[in-house]
């Protein structure tokens, strides 16, 4: 069982860039395919980006994509989270996701097994 360790989260201006990072514990991470969600409070957890470890692309909502850029590296079993041009309703607490063997990137919170403990993302404006 893959134990997922977020960090990288803290408190930020509007306009600012932050990067969060998805440590795992097995090794090889691959053939795992990731995603990140975020939940703000009183609100259901969404699908922020996913991956297809194998390189079978990257999915985005439309409330990022541009902003938000998820990648990988494989030497450091890391999957990153780059955020771009943060704005106050990116505000909420940040989970990586991953589950075996997925080809495609999955953007619903049910297609995935494993999940990290969550890191604080705040966005003042």
């Amino acid at each position: 069982q893959v134990q997922l360790v977020e960090s990288g989260g803290g408190l930020v201006q509007a306009g600012d860039s932050l990067t969060l990072s998805c440590a795992a514990s097995e090794r090889p991470f691959n053939p795992y395919g990731v995603g990140w969600f975020r939940q703000a409070a009183g609100n259901e957890r969404e699908f922020v980006a996913a991956m297809a470890w194998s390189g079978g692309g990257t999915v985005y909502p439309q409330s990022v994509k541009g902003r938000f850029t998820i990648s990988k590296d494989h030497a450091k079993n890391t999957v990153y989270l780059e955020m771009n041009n943060l704005k106050p309703e990116d505000t909420a607490v940040y989970y990586c996701a991953a589950r075996k063997n997925l080809l495609k990137p999955v953007s619903d919170t049910g297609g995935y097994d494993f999940w990290g403990q969550g890191t604080q993302v705040t966005v003042s404006s």
